[in-house]
């Protein structure tokens, strides 16, 4: 909470101080907050405040019937439009019982992706 105007504002100082932001798992109600520009916690702020110069990468997981829905392709797509990078979500027994896309993306598979910008930014000596 600031008092004044040199106080620290915590979701300007994140954005500054990481070189890139992962969102894992990204539910679908973060997902369309994000993708109409709602900022009403600590997340969804520093996302948008985020720098675009910098890597933003997202992970989708929901149900199968969230992940169909049309609202959710124009959402992701728009995710996209400011730049920000996919981990596409797969095809799983999701938590719920039901089976199909939706599940996160295995750990392995984004801690790769996460390497591969972070190298390709040279930025790999911090891994």
């Amino acid at each position: 909470m600031w008092k004044r105007r040199s106080d620290p504002v915590l979701h300007i100082d994140l954005r500054r101080w990481a070189d890139l932001l992962l969102v894992a798992p990204l539910d679908a109600n973060t997902l369309g907050k994000v993708a109409s520009g709602i900022c009403d916690n600590l997340l969804t702020c520093v996302i948008r405040a985020w720098d675009r110069s910098k890597p933003l990468l997202f992970c989708p997981a929901m149900n199968t019937a969230m992940w169909d829905h049309p609202i959710t392709a124009w959402q992701v797509g728009q995710l996209k439009a400011f730049g920000y990078m996919e981990i596409p979500c797969v095809s799983k027994k999701l938590v719920c019982g039901d089976q199909g896309l939706g599940a996160m993306a295995e750990v392995e598979t984004i801690v790769e992706k996460v390497k591969e910008v972070l190298f390709q930014r040279g930025s790999a000596s911090q891994i």
